[in-house]
């Protein structure tokens, strides 16, 4: 490591602090979750692996959590189609299991080690890959100065930068700097993300589009699907997800306003967090309403107000339950949740005004009437009201968001293009490696 980079690490590391989040965040989420952690794989968070490094060219995929990882799968089987290995690090449990679920043994799963020198050289002298590919907005600075140093390329893919996160960087342009420097290529999901890395040093810069406007729609059940449909009847249905801590109570308090206009009314609630369904199904069921919880495995009755969607990796389901959804984060949180699920999946898409991490996504959306913003819990029940009485609104937004879904589409050739002087020569080599076997 160059004497320039050790003093740019030691200052990134003396910003600890919350303004500095951009700098610690990964580390700072991982301490947070200690505790939900997977016991027996504790030691690659140290960077010990968990498999042999497969012979051959390898690339490094980097996904952070579900979203994250959901996003990249596409890209992970494109580049599997070429005969290239893939190791996939990700940072929870519940990416893990998506990994799991979608690629299989196609790939070999690590979780991402700690970004502190010991671990990442242990990770990196391990499997010595040939490309490291980082997803969204996962800057670890020790991790990307390790490669570095190794003269791994290392490519940004579906790049993102958040107010908060620009705001913060810029009070340390030279550090930032420093650190996207090190990036061979960034490729951004918006205009205004690509700019904002251009604004913090990075060379180049391309821009995508949105990965997980390629992705397919989320999984189901087929069989939990038709027995939870064949519960709910004709009942008329909408949907809060990917709430926020308060969000759920204002769903609530919506069902309680509007069953008595829409009888038989069934209002579904899918935490952001399933972990917080203890408290949610407590204070739900305080306010008189009748609650089933989805991990319970109790049926949908007539007279159940809230089915508590507290699994994990049934959204898929959830969605297709109904053909209205507000997407939380939006209204008592910040910064919003992705509404490309939803709305491919045929359903109205509500949200809040807070959807700065989203805003390219919701912008295209705004301007097909694909979504509607409410600014409050009053205007959220009005819009639900409006969607359940009125059938052609319904179906002309649900028809607006699912053409612009299909008009963003194409960042996953975009990606690919960009990735195409650093993947060629890998393939090229695995090429030639088979044929000397064969």
């Amino acid at each position: 490591m160059s004497e320039r980079a050790a003093r740019t690490l030691l200052t990134l590391y003396r910003y600890a602090g919350a303004a500095a989040y951009p700098l610690m965040g990964p580390y700072v989420a991982w301490r947070a979750s200690k505790g939900k952690e997977d016991k027996g794989r504790t030691r690659e968070r140290y960077g010990f692996a968990g498999h042999e490094r497969p012979e051959g060219p390898l690339i490094w995929v980097h996904a952070a959590s579900v979203g994250e990882t959901i996003a990249v799968v596409p890209l992970v089987q494109t580049i599997l189609g070429y005969g290239v290995n893939v190791v996939l690090t990700t940072g929870t449990v519940t990416s893990a299991k998506v990994v799991r679920e979608r690629l299989g043994d196609s790939v070999i799963h690590q979780y991402v080690p700690l970004d502190l020198k010991p671990a990442v050289s242990r990770f990196l002298e391990h499997w010595n890959p040939d490309l490291a590919i980082i997803a969204e907005s996962e800057i670890w600075p020790m991790t990307i100065l390790e490669l570095g140093a190794r003269n791994v390329p290392q490519v940004l893919v579906n790049g993102r930068m958040s107010d908060r996160s620009f705001a913060s960087w810029k009070k340390r342009a030279s550090l930032a700097e420093a650190l996207f420097e090190n990036l061979a290529h960034v490729v951004a999901q918006s205009e205004i993300d690509g700019e904002r890395f251009r604004a913090l040093g990075a060379r180049p810069v391309t821009v995508s589009g949105n990965l997980k406007v390629d992705t397919l729609p989320p999984p189901v059940d087929e069989k939990a699907l038709q027995t939870i449909t064949r519960q709910i009847g004709k009942r008329p249905t909408w949907a809060a997800v990917s709430t926020h801590e308060g969000e759920e109570q204002m769903a609530a308090e919506i069902h309680a306003a509007l069953r008595k206009r829409h009888p038989g009314l069934l209002t579904i609630v899918v935490p952001r967090h399933p972990p917080r369904a203890d408290e949610l199904a407590q204070q739900i069921s305080s306010m008189g309403l009748k609650l089933v919880r989805r991990s319970s495995g109790e049926p949908v009755a007539a007279d159940t107000d809230i089915l508590l969607g507290d699994t994990i990796g049934e959204m898929g389901l959830y969605l297709r339950l109904t053909e209205i959804a507000f997407v939380g984060r939006s209204l008592t949180g910040t910064g919003g949740q992705n509404p490309l699920e939803p709305a491919m999946l045929d359903t109205a898409v509500l949200s809040g005004k807070n959807v700065q991490n989203f805003r390219d996504s919701y912008k295209n959306l705004l301007e097909r009437g694909g979504v509607k913003l409410v600014r409050d819990r009053n205007m959220l029940a009005g819009a639900v009201n409006y969607l359940l009485l009125n059938e052609e609104a319904r179906r002309n937004m649900i028809a607006a968001a699912s053409a612009t879904v299909q008009d963003m589409r194409g960042a996953l050739a975009a990606t690919m293009k960009a990735l195409e002087p650093f993947i060629h020569p890998l393939i090229v080599q695995a090429r030639l490696r088979r044929a000397s076997k064969g």
